[in-house]
């Protein structure tokens, strides 16, 4: 059977959600091959494994913690060469995409971004996005080259498909412009205790309804009831009462979880580019004419500020 790439993404070794979710897809087209660079690379052989990879390959240098971007598409690059994949897959992080760009760029294939699923074709595969606001579904497949797909979180389900998983060492030769920008400093992200928004399966989200920085707490505490991200409109970051990193929309961050609640959101085209993929839509707003309430699969008209901690306690009372 032909072999899929799948970059895997990992910190230290604890392989991130997203790429066990890309072993699930990329055993629809082919047996999944995973490339795990960096520090503690061959410690995600275990769970690659146990999720589908028939074998890992690994490298480990200075350059890919030093540098930006550039040497971890040299080693997907040798990657490639040395398989001859019928695709590659990779996350569809910020970071990803600029790999899997470049990539696509170095071996002359051509590139499908933000992919919610993918299947076998005749032709080769056949990736789905949705396109132009995530007003219509698209599918599409490269006509040149080996594809190069970036998947987005939560398109497919973490399922264990036990397999070899064979480590090699993958040879890789960084290139001139591998060493071009220099990582100088580093700041550890402050722990909230909640998943990563764009990977979490519940996301809370909160807008100018809100009405306050301070009023964000009740939104957080349905979100740690859920298990959830907490999420903001433009116009709640817009306002200060909550930090950019958390913005879902056109100019913020993209999301597709199983589970999403908006509350006090209006639901304007920039908002619903971020989020308009999700599973299960909720919405909470007072006024019932909100555009919101077009998109959602479950609505309340009401007070947030009566619904969400009553919401909260239910969660809670079922919980307990």
């Amino acid at each position: 059977m032909a072999e899929v790439l799948v970059y895997v993404d990992h910190l230290d070794g604890a392989v991130r959600k997203p790429s066990l979710e890309l072993l699930s897809l990329a055993r629809r087209i082919g047996e999944p091959v995973a490339v795990a660079l960096g520090s503690g690379a061959e410690n995600t052989a275990a769970a690659l494994a146990e999720h589908g990879a028939v074998k890992v390959l690994t490298a480990d240098a200075a350059e890919f913690a030093d540098y930006l971007v550039v040497p971890k598409v040299d080693a997907l690059q040798a990657a490639v060469e040395a398989v001859s994949p019928v695709a590659v897959l990779v996350p569809s992080s910020a970071e990803g995409k600029e790999i899997a760009a470049r990539l696509a760029v170095r071996i002359g294939s051509g590139i499908i971004t933000d992919a919610v699923d993918l299947e076998a074709g005749e032709q080769g595969p056949v990736a789905t996005q949705a396109a132009f606001a995530a007003s219509f579904t698209t599918k599409s497949r490269v006509s040149r080259g080996v594809p190069v797909i970036t998947v987005k979180p939560n398109s497919a389900p973490v399922e264990a498909a036990p397999a070899t998983g064979a480590v090699e060492v993958l040879s890789v030769s960084f290139s001139a412009q591998a060493t071009g920008t220099k990582v100088l400093s580093r700041t550890p992200r402050e722990s909230t205790g909640r998943p990563e928004l764009t990977e979490a399966a519940i996301v809370v989200s909160g807008g100018r309804g809100v009405n306050g920085a301070e009023n964000f707490a009740i939104i957080e505490a349905l979100a740690d009831s859920l298990g959830a991200a907490v999420g903001a409109s433009r116009a709640a970051v817009d306002a200060g009462w909550y930090p950019h990193s958390n913005q879902v929309g056109q100019t913020g961050k993209s999301v597709s979880p199983q589970l999403y609640i908006a509350s006090g959101i209006s639901g304007a085209i920039q908002h619903r580019a971020g989020m308009q993929t999700s599973k299960t839509i909720v919405a909470i707003n007072k006024d019932s004419e909100a555009p919101i309430f077009d998109l959602v699969d479950y609505g309340v008209v009401g007070d947030l500020f009566q619904a969400v901690p009553q919401l909260t306690d239910e969660v809670n009372t079922r919980k307990g």
